[in-house]
């Protein structure tokens, strides 16, 4: 393995696991953060496919476990949360706010999106821990959520591997940079949702004016 040294900035936190334990330190790191334990598992996998891009580890490996053990963990996350899930939800949650009303709220949320959330949760922090104890929270049928959970982790894993892979240790200066200027790439992202949002909102008011006037122009013919 490589020394510690070659992964600057903030991978320098999973170097040491990574040099012990290899191969077994991305899954074990990975499966357990997927099911909502803190734990660094994209960090973990982006020092793999660095450490694959110095000829040090196999790429094909470090993706291969870093998806079978992001599914594995994601479903432990979904059963979590559906046998056990409510009942915590119930007696605890009001003290982290989360009351059985706002959990009927994420249930028809779920039911309307919950596929779009599945597969981009593993790129949100927060949401990749806890997506898959939601979705058995909220009784997403499992099939579907195996379907999308699997799709979701492909793409995390092949963007994050590759992009580690063949930038190697320039990433971590990328995002060393990226993190410098964050509030500015939040404000233009926040102003890039506003005016979606808003939008999106101008076109629904007029289609539903358009299906008001219609209906306004057919009910005067029947008449």
């Amino acid at each position: 393995m490589p020394p510690t040294a070659d992964l600057p900035g903030f991978l320098h936190n999973v170097a040491p696991i990574l040099d012990s334990w290899g191969y077994l330190a991305i899954g074990g790191v990975i499966v357990v953060e997927s099911f909502g334990v803190p734990a660094p598992g994209q960090t973990i996998m982006v020092a793999g496919s660095i450490y694959a891009g110095a000829g040090r580890m196999n790429i094909f490996l470090v993706a291969l476990i870093s998806f079978v053990t992001a599914v594995v963990g994601d479903n432990i996350g979904y059963w979590i949360g559906l046998r056990g899930g409510r009942k915590i939800v119930h007696r605890w949650g009001k003290y982290i706010f989360v009351t059985p009303a706002r959990l009927e709220k994420a249930e028809q949320f779920f039911a309307k999106r919950g596929n779009r959330i599945i597969v981009v949760a593993r790129f949100i922090d927060g949401l990749r821990q806890l997506n898959g104890v939601i979705a058995g929270i909220t009784r997403m049928p499992w099939k579907t959520f195996l379907l999308y959970n699997a799709i979701g982790a492909a793409l995390w894993v092949g963007w994050w591997c590759t992009v580690a892979y063949f930038l190697g240790a320039n990433l971590v200066h990328i995002m060393g940079r990226a993190h410098e200027h964050r509030w500015s790439i939040i404000g233009v992202l926040a102003a890039a949702l506003a005016i979606y949002v808003t939008l999106h909102v101008r076109h629904v008011r007029r289609r539903r004016a358009r299906s008001a006037q219609v209906a306004l122009e057919e009910s005067r013919s029947q008449a």
